[in-house]
């Protein structure tokens, strides 16, 4: 009998545990789904049926009259902000209140978190301020011919491809090109995985986005219970390549710019400029000023960075480019539109691509935008309140360390805000019909003082690598489906399910 009631006393208090949080939305006059123990709202991501965009978007098209969507991954509250406005102001002018992303608490932050899209607090303050002139126009300028001669690269590999007359996986073909051009404009090391298989730059891309048991486990582990499982690690397989290889360059060029005016160069610039130093946006003196912070860019935080740079360069820009290309191979009318502008600024330029003439092209930025609209590389934007916050407008008010989330790819494809959502149109992104909510609710590079710091250089190679296809083939569809789905294992980045097969055809100039 002492047996069944301290069994049922464990239940109950496990129960509890598992429970406790749940009314809080309840509470707070918000509407939401109805959580079940162990997994909240959220168990069709924990058993990887669905990924976290399409759980934000089931729950954006559930509850159409509501400005903020009450939700639990496990037992932690969080909120989905259903009004582009609303995410607007925790983007920019609520900023202050909502800095932290919250992906990873700094106590357990594994290596290659110490980046700008991981860290928060002073570290991110610090990198961002060091980071952002590396990323300026002169220096993406200074980087482009190291794009272009990939681009050759690609355009002669397409030669062999087109005239075999054989469908191709665009998806592949550009994580390929883009391999090329971050081994080459990243790290100075001479990457081929356009003609090698066996290539090392390409096999540690693929090795960065693999979806293993170990990472599912650990990273479903984290986000049931942060505070248990904190120190499991998701980037443990890749962590020593990383290092080493940043490690290796850096000693190759004696730790000083080499003049190759790649990203090494730039860390390196970085580092001799000493320590980051700054006011601290967290902690303050006594008498209410900012504290001093000084954080050494060492070499763990320069392969942070060097990380960062590789893996969302290779995963957005591959993606967005060839889904580009998707787009236009079922779209012949705006293809042919998109090469007639790149033939004629190309002329311009004696045929050769080069930094002006990328910028001159405004039709084919304009399918880069929209394809993005339709399937952006990242459909949800995290942040987590440092305090508490009342959202204006409404009488919703959460505690500090709840994390809001933004659902741009739902934003995007509404039809409320983005007519025929699912019709190809590039002139949607005419500056003189654009309207102002479409504006707000655009969204494929984040917004405020935490928006993609990569952004520029992540659209020059996306359109580099476009206009060096379309000045010389055309695309037709082979066979993937009209509207491909993500896979359910993607994370906040998209990964398409399946490949994007298309037809790559030699134009006759």
């Amino acid at each position: 009998m002492l047996t069944l009631t301290i069994g049922g006393l464990l239940l109950a208090a496990v129960y509890y545990y598992l429970t406790r949080t749940f009314n809080y939305w309840i509470k707070r006059g918000v509407k939401h789904d109805k959580p079940i123990p162990l997994f909240g709202t959220n168990a069709k991501n924990f058993l990887l049926c669905a990924n976290p965009v399409d759980m934000a978007r089931e729950a954006y098209k559930k509850y159409p009259t509501e400005q903020l969507v009450g939700f639990f991954r496990g037992t932690r509250p969080e909120l989905i902000i259903r009004d582009p406005e609303l995410a607007k102001r925790v983007l920019t002018s609520d900023f202050n209140s909502f800095h932290r992303r919250g992906i990873v608490d700094s106590s357990t932050m594994e290596p290659l978190q110490k980046q700008q899209v991981a860290a928060d607090d002073d570290l991110w303050r610090q990198l961002r301020l060091r980071m952002t002139p590396a990323f300026s126009s002169g220096k993406l300028k200074a980087m482009f011919p190291l794009i272009v001669e990939r681009a050759e690269i690609l355009q002669a590999r397409l030669k062999e491809i087109s005239n075999k007359q054989q469908a191709v996986d665009a998806r592949d073909l550009m994580a390929r090109f883009t391999n090329d051009i971050i081994g080459s404009a990243g790290f100075g090391v001479v990457s081929d995985s356009l003609n090698n298989e066996e290539d090392a730059m390409r096999k540690l891309g693929l090795k960065i986005f693999s979806i293993n048991f170990t990472r599912v486990i650990n990273q479903t582990l984290k986000n049931l219970n942060p505070k248990f499982f904190g120190h499991l690690k998701i980037l443990g397989n890749v962590e020593k390549d990383v290092i080493e290889m940043v490690r290796t360059v850096m000693q190759q060029r004696n730790y000083e710019p080499s003049g190759r005016h790649d990203f090494i160069d730039i860390l390196l610039e970085c580092k001799k400029k000493g320590a980051m130093t700054g006011d601290s946006i967290v902690e303050t003196n006594p008498d209410g000023t900012p504290k001093k912070v000084s954080i050494e860019m060492d070499e763990t935080i320069m392969a942070a960075q060097s990380f960062l740079f590789f893996a969302a360069g290779f995963e957005t820009s591959s993606s967005v480019s060839s889904y580009t290309l998707h787009e236009l191979a079922h779209n012949p009318h705006v293809q042919e539109k998109a090469q007639a502008e790149i033939d004629k600024v190309l002329l311009k330029y004696n045929n050769k691509l080069c930094y002006d003439a990328i910028l001159e092209m405004s039709y084919l930025r304009w399918c880069l935008n929209e394809a993005m609209r339709v399937f952006p590389s990242v459909g949800i934007l995290r942040r987590q309140s440092v305090h508490p916050y009342t959202f204006p407008g409404t009488k919703v008010t959460i505690d500090g360390g709840v994390t809001v989330i933004i659902p741009l790819e739902a934003y995007q494809n509404d039809p409320k805000i983005f007519p025929e959502p699912q019709e190809f149109r590039p002139e949607r992104f005419d500056p003189d019909v654009m309207t102002h909510e479409q504006k707000v609710a655009y969204l494929p590079f984040g917004g405020g003082p935490r928006a993609c710091i990569g952004e520029r250089l992540g659209v020059m190679q996306s359109m580099a690598g476009l206009a060096a296809v379309l000045a010389q083939y055309s695309v037709r569809p082979a066979g993937a489906p009209r509207y491909p789905t993500s896979s359910p294992y993607s994370g906040a980045v998209n990964f398409i399910k399946g490949g994007l097969p298309l037809i790559f055809q030699e134009r006759k100039l």
